[in-house]
């Protein structure tokens, strides 16, 4: 009986012409974890993967453009625009989805300090995971501080809330995922978010409504349980609009 040739094909020979997302999407199934659009998946992407990705976002977005009939052979508008929208999706606006956390120095808290800290406005840009529409606001943070908290620079908050923001989001999930990760960084006694943003898949599309905003906010530790604190951070924040 001959042997399979297939058999003998190296690893690097048997993936060929398997594309990259599948690959990315096969080890996280094999990981059993999750993908959702507001998920990072940095650790599952292998180096140089992110540019073959953006090759293969590149070439279906072209196929989307031929879908809508428009002829970017000859219009000299669109010539270039699937590779554009891949550049944007991938190396900006959804940037949070495909690299590492930014890398945040902590310091320990030298001169034990306990007293209400608040940062912002921090402006925010994200994208509604519903229409791929841009969600644009500003978010305040207020930190507790204890003895054995970790203290990071004020533009860190900023680093970190691009870093959770640059993915398809809802804005009450985004919210939690920054607490969760300023917290996972800071450990400190209290923690609140507070974020204020407009979402153009109801000013662009939909209703049409330019004004209205969504306001949300998120209490955790001492912001949680002391409602004067609560309400000591939220007089603070200067008026929002």
């Amino acid at each position: 009986m001959k042997a399979d040739p297939s058999s003998q094909l190296t690893p690097a020979a048997s993936d060929e012409g398997v594309p990259v997302s599948v690959k990315i999407r096969e080890r996280l199934q094999a990981a059993r974890r999750r993908f959702h659009s507001n998920d990072n998946i940095a650790e599952f992407i292998e180096p140089g993967e992110l540019e073959r990705l953006l090759d293969e976002v590149e070439q279906k977005m072209q196929s989307v453009l031929d879908s809508m009939v428009i002829d970017t052979g000859s219009d000299h508008n669109t010539n270039d625009t699937a590779r554009r929208i891949a550049k944007m999706y991938l190396n900006e606006v959804f940037r949070g989805r495909y690299t590492k956390p930014p890398t945040i120095t902590e310091f320990p808290n030298a001169e034990h300090l306990n007293e209400l800290m608040i940062v912002g406005p921090i402006t925010v840009r994200s994208a509604c995971s519903h229409h791929f529409c841009p969600v644009i606001g500003k978010l305040w943070i207020g930190v507790m501080p204890n003895e054995h908290t970790n203290v990071i620079g004020l533009s860190k908050y900023a680093r970190l809330a691009e870093w959770v923001m640059g993915r398809p989001q809802i804005q009450e999930e985004a919210v939690v995922q920054l607490a969760d990760l300023i917290m996972e960084k800071t450990q400190p006694d209290g923690l609140a978010v507070v974020m204020e943003a407009s979402h153009y898949c109801m000013a662009w599309r939909g209703v049409k409504d330019l004004g209205s905003r969504m306001i949300n906010s998120v209490m955790r530790g001492e912001f949680l349980k002391n409602s004067a604190l609560r309400r000591e951070f939220l007089s603070l924040i200067p008026d929002k609009g």
